[in-house]
Formats: C-alpha cells, sequence, structure tokens
C-alpha cells in the first residue's frame, strides 16, 4: 500500500445540499422490493444456475412474499430465455408478481428480449447505458448528447412495441448506470428525456433506477443524491424511483435506508447480498432491519433457515455465520457478560409483553430459530451461560451459588480441551458432578420417618452403597437435620447444610421435583449435591447424599 494514496486516488465530489431533508425522516414502512437474484446475481456466480435451480430460487422468492422479480436477461444467453419461457409457458408467474428482465440499448436485443416475454400477463423492460464521465470517455467514446439519444431511441422502441402487444400490461424501467459518479445534472436531463419519450402515467407505468453501480462515496452522499434527483425531476409524482446500491464500501445497506430517507420508492437487490464483486445490497437485511423497529417487511422470513439453505443451494455460496440476522452464529452468545445479561433478560420477561432483550434484538423464533443457539458455551463463557442451558433443556434453575460452583468446574473443562462445549457433554458434566448418575455412591432404596414424643424427628432408611445396602438412623428437627446426623457417621469428616433449594420441574401435581443442598464441611469446602425425584422428600434426602458422597 502507498504511504501517500492520495497520489493515486482521488475522492470523488460531494453535492453541495446545504438545505437537505432525508436526515429528519423516518422510515415508516416498507419499500417496494425487487429481487435480482435470479439476474443480477446469477451472472456473479462462478457457475450460473441451470434451470432446476433456477426454478428452486424463484419458489423461494414466491414463498418470502416478493412481487417484483427480475428473472433474466434474456438476449445474453439461450438459458436466460428459455428460463423465461419456462415461466410464462407453464404457468408459473402468480398474477400479483410481475416479472422483470434486463436489455442492452440495442435493437436486436430489445427485440429478442420481447421474444422471450410473449404471452406474459405483465412484464418490465428494464433499459440501461452507462452515463459517468469515465465510461462516456473511455469506454464509450460518446459525448453526452450520443449518451441520450442512445437512451432516447431505445426507449421509443420500447414503447412502440409495448404497444403493438397490449395483451401485456408493460412496465417500463430506465437506469442511468453508474448514476453514483455520473453529474447529477446530466443524471436528471438524461432521465427528462426518457420519460419525455415514454410518458409515465397510470396506464404506462415507470421505474426510475438509480444505481450506485460502484460505491464511490459515503451513504449520505449516495443519499444526498437521490434527494437532489426527487426535489427536481418534474414526473416525480408519475414515476416510482427506484435504487439498485453495490456494496464495494461496506456499505451497501446504509445507502439503501439513507435512500429510502431521501425519498427512493423501491429497493433492487439479493438475498445475503449476492452480486459481482463486494455484492448486490443485502434484501434479507434490509426486511429484517425494518422488522426489529416494528415495521412490516412485507416479506416472510418466518423460516430462516431453509432460505439460506436454498440460497446456498442455488448460488453455491456459503451464508456467513455471522451475517446480519441469518447467520447460524447471529443471536449466538459465547462471552459470558453476554450470556448474563440475556438470561437476566428471559428470566425477567413476561409472556406478551414487548420485546426487550439484551444483545437480542429480534426474537430468534419469530424467524424460525430455536433459543438452543443463542447461548454456547466455551472457555469465554460464565456461569449464566451454563445455567441457561441447564435450564432450557433440562428445566433446572440453579441456586445462584451452584451457577458460581459448576461454571469453574465448566471452565476447567473447556480450558482443558480448548473446544466449544455441547450440550450433551454440559449436562453429562453436570450430572457427573452433583450426583444424577445411575449408581450414585449413596442410593436412596426406602425410608421412614417418625416424630418423637420430644418433638424430634427419626428417619430410618435402606442405602445402597458401592460396599452393599446399609441402614441408616437419625434424629433431628426435620427430615434433612436427621439425615445429616445420621449419614454423618459415614464420612469422615463433619458438615453442615449451608444451602437448600427445590422447585418442580413441571405444573402438573405429578410432576417430578428437584433438590439442591450445598453441605459446608469443617475444612472450609463445601459440595452441592442435587436429587431428582417425583417425591420431593425423597429427592432433598438424594441431594444430600449426593453432596456428601465424595467424603
Amino acid at each position: 500500500m502507498l504511504n501517500t494514496p492520495a497520489d493515486k486516488y482521488q475522492p470523488y465530489p460531494t453535492l453541495s445540499l446545504p438545505d437537505r431533508r432525508w436526515p429528519e425522516q423516518r422510515i415508516t414502512r416498507a419499500p417496494r422490493w425487487l429481487s435480482t437474484d435470479l439476474r443480477d446475481g446469477n451472472q456473479a456466480l462462478a457457475e450460473p444456475m441451470d434451470s432446476a435451480r433456477k426454478l428452486q430460487f424463484w419458489d423461494l422468492l414466491l414463498s418470502c412474499g416478493f412481487k417484483e422479480i427480475e428473472v433474466a436477461f434474456p438476449s445474453a444467453s439461450q438459458t436466460d430465455f428459455n428460463f423465461v419461457r419456462q415461466l410464462i409457458e407453464e404457468n408459473r408467474i402468480p398474477e400479483d408478481v410481475t416479472i422483470q428482465v434486463l436489455t442492452q440499448a440495442r435493437e436486436d436485443l430489445i427485440v429478442r428480449t420481447f421474444e422471450s416475454l410473449r404471452g406474459a400477463k405483465q412484464a418490465t423492460v428494464h433499459l440501461y447505458n452507462a452515463t459517468a464521465p469515465l465510461f462516456r470517455r473511455l469506454v464509450f467514446g460518446m459525448e453526452k448528447a450520443q449518451i441520450i439519444e442512445l437512451a432516447t431511441r431505445s426507449t421509443r422502441f420500447i414503447r412502440t412495441l409495448c404497444e403493438e402487444h397490449p395483451e401485456t400490461r408493460w412496465q417500463y424501467e430506465y437506469s442511468p448506470e453508474t448514476f453514483c459518479f455520473t453529474e447529477p445534472e446530466f443524471a436528471l436531463e438524461i432521465c427528462e428525456a426518457v420519460a419525455e419519450i415514454w410518458q409515465p402515467c397510470a396506464e404506462r407505468p415507470m421505474v426510475i433506477n438509480l444505481p450506485a453501480t460502484v460505491e464511490v462515496s459515503t451513504p449520505n452522499v449516495y443519499a444526498d443524491q437521490i434527494e437532489y434527483f426527487c426535489r427536481h425531476f418534474s414526473r416525480r409524482a408519475d414515476v416510482c424511483i427506484s435504487v439498485h446500491p453495490h456494496n464495494d464500501r461496506g456499505t451497501g445497506v446504509a445507502s439503501a435506508e439513507l435512500a429510502i430517507m431521501a425519498g427512493a420508492d423501491r429497493v433492487e437487490g439479493c438475498l445475503f447480498g449476492n452480486g459481482e464483486r463486494t455484492g448486490n445490497v443485502c434484501l434479507v437485511t434490509l426486511a429484517m432491519n425494518l422488522y426489529s423497529q416494528g415495521i412490516s417487511p412485507a416479506l416472510d422470513f418466518s423460516d430462516m433457515n431453509r432460505v439460506v439453505d436454498v440460497v446456498e443451494a442455488c448460488n453455491q455460496l456459503p451464508v456467513h455465520p455471522r451475517h446480519p440476522w441469518a447467520g447460524r452464529l447471529a443471536y449466538t452468545a459465547f462471552s459470558g457478560s453476554h450470556q448474563d445479561a440475556i438470561k437476566k433478560g428471559f428470566d425477567a420477561r413476561k409472556p406478551g409483553e414487548r420485546w426487550e432483550m439484551p444483545y437480542l434484538p429480534v426474537d430468534p423464533q419469530d424467524i424460525g430459530c430455536t433459543y438452543e443457539a443463542v447461548i454456547r458455551v466455551n472457555s469465554q463463557s460464565g456461569k449464566s451461560g451454563s445455567a441457561w442451558l441447564i435450564e432450557q433443556n433440562h428445566g433446572l434453575k440453579l441456586p445462584r451459588a451452584l451457577q458460581q460452583d459448576f461454571s469453574q468446574h465448566v471452565q476447567q473443562e473447556t480450558d482443558k480441551y480448548g473446544k466449544e462445549m455441547t450440550q450433551n457433554a454440559l449436562w453429562q458434566l453436570f450430572r457427573s458432578r452433583y450426583g444424577l448418575v445411575e449408581t450414585p455412591h449413596f442410593a436412596l432404596r426406602s425410608y421412614r420417618s417418625d416424630s418423637q414424643q420430644d418433638g424430634q424427628l427419626r428417619l430410618t432408611a435402606s442405602v445402597a452403597t458401592q460396599g452393599g445396602t446399609r441402614q441408616l438412623d437419625g434424629q433431628g428437627n426435620g427430615l434433612l437435620s436427621a439425615a445429616a446426623s445420621g449419614v454423618s457417621r459415614w464420612v469422615n469428616m463433619p458438615f453442615v447444610i449451608k444451602d437448600y433449594h427445590e422447585h418442580t420441574l413441571g405444573e402438573r401435581s405429578d410432576s417430578r421435583s428437584v433438590a439442591y443442598i450445598r453441605c459446608l464441611f469443617q475444612d472450609g469446602s463445601s459440595r452441592w449435591g442435587v436429587g431428582i425425584d417425583s417425591d420431593v422428600s425423597r429427592a432433598s434426602l438424594q441431594a444430600l447424599f449426593n453432596a456428601v458422597s465424595c467424603l
């Protein structure tokens, strides 16, 4: 890299718009959407989609609710031409969906494009030509007047062909390609000339697309360009202003959102941002951004995992695991502080309340994701993450002190192997550590408790041990104190019961109960035990046995 990049690169000029209004605007409704996955996205693939993959993608777009879909560049390849014909001839286009096709400004290509659309009930013909100074000078060697003449001549020809086929409801789209680095006055001039030929009205709808063909400036500059155009275009009320942001600077989403604030009506892009170079704007991100603000995007991503799977299969490109909203790690927290905040959020939330959750701007369940992936445990995790997974998967609400104790053992385990701990491994560690195993060191078989005349309670119990069955006999002011007095004769260090907690594992009368007990030993150490049983007294006794079984 150069020490002085200004010797080689120059910033693109900004637009003087001191009275700009877009910064004060808010997005309050969804724009019109155009998916260009099957055209712009497809042409960016190393292996373009065949007919089967295109149809699979087409069906996905319909299920997501897209009403405008750019399906092909029919004059560019026989595959694209045939796909348009297949959609029409097999009646695959719903009544409320408009297909769109792209064409260059050449009469033979325009004729071929119309041949592909024969019999369509409604269709958009999209014409483009480059307008920026660099392209006029370097690529085409044409003056401004020649660029305008090319666009108007092609528009006139397209209008003639549309009028020759009144059985189709036509919409016309014109793109001054490279709009974002075209002089604002010239972009207006050429679009005015094109609109004068088309004469947009309700019977002849028109879209003017203002693309950021290559991102060359910050999103606020693009918004200024869109607002300038919308404020000065003489037929603004008669046309739909569309934007087509690319993502060369990594700000395609911001450019689209600010463009909507600046007056754009429609956004063109691809699912997950596929497209040439760094891609088109991601329509999933834009739609979910709206959804997270309480605005219906008019698109359905209720089964986001399926959307990802289909797009990956059709594009043969992976969706990044940290892609906004849809990535497989998009809702996952490994950090202990994040996990603690999320757990507290779930604990505090009541049914029917508005969604206010630390680190989770939307409820993952709204888009078909489970809570299983929200918190995952590795060496960076704290007590809340492990406790949340135990509660979500097994219903155990661990006391805070037990959460702290268990997290230390989890930390040791993850540090030892340096890997994420699976949910199954976490549960097995919990079971082995706190006595929830098939053959505990002390296993309660049966017990009987009797009140004594002095107010004490006597407990007798049959307990299976590794050496056989032993009889326990103890007295105390309650069941647990009686059990502690009896079992203290079996262990080699005095102890006291320091903590006790219990809860049911369901709301039915026959639900099982879980008990948690912490015993404090004479040397200052402590140990927890957990017991689960349909009888809460048995669960408590087993929890005590599990707590002292290490001695």
